[in-house]
């Protein structure tokens, strides 16, 4: 039987009876984890595990651990990250190992509650347009070394037993505007975009999951990509992604128009699953309803970025962080 084509969250630290309910009837793909939904390990160990026992599978359980001001696990019972850019100009020539390093022990420590995959990395090329929401949080203004310093993170989580979520494909880093609360325009020539933005997804394309952006590219549609067959097409067919694509969380202002419709309207564009956040349970409810079962393909894509989950690498952490230490001059990661 298919999964729900939903990735949905919880209220707080542990399910209400309302949410097992509504996980089990619904079936969700996977859970995202924020904040409120952190206080120690063994608490989001414990919630994990209700997560997957609601659906009665091993669900794929995601989370925003960037770093930076993106990062949902906080000291003092997880290690504090500076922005990834901050950290790929202090590493200079040996970032592609620092960011592989930063990611494989934020890997150690999802992976120790339960949590297997991480929305990352985030390979949308800044410029100095940038807005600053999204700013900091990427690596670079050149594509083919964010594409670089891209795979690193990935490979890094890969090695930790965490899957990969590429964003915000097919590129976010020319926005002007916090799509979480505005529509971003993008006016680049289309041959820019590929020369450019959507350049590190093309390099990246063989990861098992990506995210899609909330912004419009005029020269593709007048539609946010999330909601765009044009934009599927492109990042389908050119840039050539065809592994498992989530939508961003359809609850962000960038997306006008009742949650439902927007979930309906995202998988007909050809997004496989829809992620939606800090929404009411009813509001959950409904647009787990809405958007129903995974297609056969997307089914099909969701059980092959399952099948890359591996149990981790044998390492030594401490080592990996003197190494990360020594590489970010001895100052420390945070």
């Amino acid at each position: 039987m298919a999964f729900g084509a939903t990735i949905i969250d919880a209220d707080g630290l542990r399910l209400t009876p309302q949410e097992k309910a509504l996980f089990r009837e619904t079936d969700p793909f996977g859970f995202i984890l924020f904040a409120r939904n952190i206080d120690t390990p063994d608490q989001v160990h414990a919630l994990c595990d209700e997560m997957r026992e609601a659906v009665g599978r091993d669900a794929v359980i995601t989370i925003d651990q960037e770093g930076g001001r993106v990062q949902r696990l906080r000291a003092p019972h997880w290690r504090e990250w500076e922005p990834p850019l901050d950290l790929v100009a202090r590493a200079g020539p040996n970032a592609a190992r620092a960011l592989y390093l930063m990611y494989r022990i934020i890997a150690d420590e999802l992976h120790a509650l339960g949590i297997d995959s991480n929305c990352a990395p985030m390979v949308d090329v800044a410029s100095a347009a940038t807005h600053q929401f999204l700013r900091n949080r990427c690596y670079g203004s050149d594509p083919t070394r964010v594409a670089d310093l891209g795979r690193a993170a990935a490979d890094g989580m890969l090695a930790g037993g965490v899957l990969p979520i590429v964003k915000h494909i097919p590129g976010h880093g020319r926005a002007t505007m916090d799509s979480h609360f505005d529509l971003p325009r993008v006016d680049a020539a289309l041959d820019d975009l590929f020369a450019v933005d959507f350049a590190p997804f093309k390099a990246l394309s063989d990861l098992p999951m990506g995210m899609t952006a909330h912004l419009v590219y005029d020269a593709l549609d007048d539609r946010a990509a999330t909601l765009s067959s044009k934009v599927m097409q492109v990042i389908r067919r050119d840039i050539g992604f065809d592994n498992l694509i989530m939508t961003d969380d359809i609850s962000m202002k960038a997306l006008s128009g009742p949650m439902t419709e927007n979930a309906t309207a995202s998988l007909a564009a050809g997004c496989d699953v829809v992620l939606l956040c800090n929404a009411s349970l009813a509001d959950r409810r409904a647009v787990a309803e809405a958007s129903g079962q995974m297609t056969p393909m997307a089914q099909t894509r969701a059980e092959h970025a399952l099948s890359m989950r591996k149990t981790p690498d044998d390492v030594d952490i401490p080592a990996l962080e003197r190494e990360l230490e020594a590489l970010l001059g001895g100052a420390g990661h945070g």
